[in-house]
């Protein structure tokens, strides 16, 4: 058994930023082209004291002012840092996002062109120590920007053709193309190649508006991928009883601009689906009544909302803003008729909420503003791709921020708790819209990370992430916080202690600004937390093994003492070389002194070093010869390495007998070895 840590690298996969996230699910989004591999691991450091974070290792509070100089730095070193990164000659790196740690460590964030075009999937995080020296790189992809030619095949009226195709096929409403199709290089999986992306206007099924991303090849006019971009988020209030909120006085006249966060603005659409709306104002400084049925309830909720939210990111964060340059979005409220949804949008960097069934409830309580407003910040950080797993990882990110601007709030009237849309009555009967202790009981989001996850819905595929982040922060088990009862289960049944809200949204904060890229997947952001946990309290510290315990609570990797935590375990940690494009080879484990059949949540640990995994099949096979697969051919992108715990329903098996690790490596050029691998019997 090799130690497989020396052989990490730092892939992931493809993108286009996000421009906008709707708060419900409509129906299921198409499946991810790739998935993410893993970010690079901490370095090793001793836990700090008493849990605390470790001196420096915490990114400070920039202002505008500083951020804006220290892009203008990257700016002007770009070039060099590309050199050094052994870009070729025809790629540049666009700067988009950078953040300072204490200590000085500069974690910049950056897109890139190849000839010229922007390549899809191609964006990096560079981490430079103070002294200016590069100390790590986490890439989306590792394949080399070389497309064979930048010269279009096929016309872009074929691509145009195909995307208005693909928008009618999901019943949408008038689509349209506002923009001729652009080229581009799609380095999503596989080759980068020459390509089209196409952006389809006009509404959703449910009026949301729409903004379908289809990429076509140029050479061929095969279509590489889809996703949507619409990420479907003193007043006297609906939700949070008579608040301050921040306004400005014109003359006689008062409107709802907050001067003190960027002059946030806050719009009424009048039940109209496009534009900006009217400003909210009037001759005195009092919003709302409280009631539906005034206008300007919503307004207030919403104001309100985006106050909280923008101080709970300054504050506990230190970023000010959403894009992190001080500059205030808007808000638009009494969307459409009946619209039950809310929705964030880059196009317009705006929040828009609907007002519900009959439209009675509108929906703009403070955790749907703190959801929508983390839509922007995640397009304007990692740029997580609103498809797959990366779909839900976005979607769970503004679920996890949206519970922690809520309990940043302490409002009496609205209470921080892990549920989401407790407020806005969405399902007519009281009930929230997602559970973050226990998510499938909102009756389709998932519980835990499983091999298809990536095909569903992406606001029920965050479902592991929400219930990552609560278990975390609370632990496993049964518990009242704040007067809501809780009773979180873990799939591999063993306990998970937290380790406090505080802490928790510290690490993921930073994974998502440091650690994550466009198409990050499940175990990549098992090794972007750990990182992250890493750097802030030591890889020996309690909060690192916490973070470990609670993947592996949602079925993603080992438990922090190596394994199952508990049970029977069997290993082979003998290694098998997986030849390129060859026949399959095998890995036995004899299994004995067990009794009866084997159980429904068998697990099976696999650590395989191998580049760019989307070429493995991984099997199991039963005593009997009966094959589970675990990872099937085609799934898992670009990534290096797997390094992932599998649950297994084995119940109809005996238990003793010989089970079987299969993997067959079904593509040329990328070649590993099967490290070990382990079944517990928990």
């Amino acid at each position: 058994m090799r130690d497989s840590s020396s052989h990490r690298r730092t892939p992931h996969t493809p993108h286009r930023r996000a421009a906008a996230v709707a708060l419900v699910g409509v129906s299921a989004l198409i499946a991810a082209a790739v998935q993410a591999g893993a970010a690079t691991a901490a370095p090793e450091k001793a836990p700090s004291a008493a849990g605390k974070v470790i001196p420096g290792a915490e990114a400070v509070k920039l202002s505008p002012a500083q951020r804006a100089e220290l892009i203008r730095d990257a700016n002007a070193t770009k070039a060099d840092t590309a050199r050094e990164l052994g870009l070729g000659a025809k790629e540049k790196l666009v700067v988009r996002d950078v953040v300072k740690d204490g200590n000085g460590t500069v974690h910049t964030r950056y897109e890139r062109t190849y000839d010229g075009l922007p390549v899809l999937g191609g964006d990096l995080v560079v981490e430079t120590t103070k002294s200016g020296a590069t100390k790590d790189v986490v890439k989306a992809t590792r394949a080399a920007i070389k497309p064979s030619t930048t010269t279009a095949a096929v016309p872009a009226a074929k691509a145009e053709k195909q995307a208005l195709a693909a928008a009618k096929a999901e019943d949408a409403k008038s689509p349209d193309v506002n923009k001729a199709p652009r080229k581009v290089i799609w380095a999503a999986n596989g080759k980068p190649t020459l390509a089209y992306e196409t952006v389809v206007g006009g509404l959703q099924e449910d009026g949301t508006p729409n903004e379908l991303h289809v990429v076509t090849d140029a050479a061929t006019g095969a279509k590489l991928y889809e996703y949507q971009a619409i990420e479907t988020g003193t007043g006297n209030t609906m939700y949070s009883g008579t608040v301050t909120l921040g306004t400005t006085q014109s003359g006689s006249t008062y409107n709802l601009t907050d001067g003190a966060r960027g002059n946030h603005k806050t719009y009424n659409l009048n039940r109209g689906t496009s534009g900006t709306g009217t400003l909210f104002s009037g001759p005195d400084d009092v919003w709302g009544n409280g009631a539906a049925s005034n206008l300007e309830t919503a307004g207030a909720d919403a104001h309100y909302g985006a106050a909280l939210t923008w101080d709970y990111y300054k504050n506990v964060h230190g970023r000010s803003g959403i894009r992190g340059d001080g500059v205030g979005a808007y808000s638009r409220v009494h969307y459409g008729n009946n619209y039950v949804n809310a929705f964030w949008s880059d196009s317009c960097f705006c929040m828009t909420y609907g007002d519900g069934s009959g439209n009675a409830n509108p929906l703009t309580s403070i955790d749907v503003a703190g959801h929508e407003m983390t839509h922007g910040v995640t397009s304007n950080t990692a740029g997580l791709v609103y498809s797959g797993e990366s779909g839900g990882l976005n979607e769970a990110t503004s679920d996890i921020f949206g519970s922690t601007v809520e309990f940043y709030a302490n409002n009496s009237n609205d209470v921080g708790d892990y549920l989401i849309g407790e407020e806005i009555n969405i399902n007519g009967d009281g009930t929230p819209l997602r559970y973050m202790d226990k998510p499938s009981k909102d009756g389709a989001s998932k519980d835990a990370w499983y091999s298809g996850i990536g095909s569903i819905d992406v606001h029920y595929s965050s479902g592991p992430a929400n219930h990552f982040f609560y278990l975390l922060s609370e632990g496993s088990g049964t518990k009242t916080i704040n007067g809501v009862t809780y009773n979180s289960p873990t799939s591999d049944g063993l306990p998970v202690t937290g380790i406090g809200r505080d802490k928790a949204e510290k690490i993921w904060f930073r994974s998502l600004t440091t650690k994550f890229t466009s198409n990050t997947n499940y175990a990549a952001a098992r090794t972007g937390t750990l990182a992250a946990a890493g750097e802030l309290y030591g890889t020996t510290s309690t909060e690192y093994k916490a973070v470990q315990d609670a993947w592996a609570g949602v079925n993603v990797g080992t438990r922090s003492d190596g394994g199952g935590g508990g049970g029977t375990s069997f290993e082979n940690t003998a290694d098998v070389a997986i030849p390129d494009r060859g026949a399959a080879v095998t890995s036995p484990i004899t299994v004995s002194g067990r009794t009866g059949n084997a159980p429904s949540n068998l697990q099976v640990a696999v650590d395989i070093v191998h580049t760019y995994i989307g070429d493995l099949k991984v099997d199991l096979l039963a005593p009997d010869g009966t094959v589970y697969t675990l990872k099937a051919y085609g799934t898992g992108g670009s990534a290096d390495n797997i390094n992932t715990t599998y649950t297994v329903n084995a119940s109809s098996e005996v238990a003793n007998g010989v089970w079987t690790l299969r993997v067959q490596d079904n593509a040329a050029i990328d070649t590993g070895y099967i490290n070990s691998w382990k079944v517990t019997f928990p």
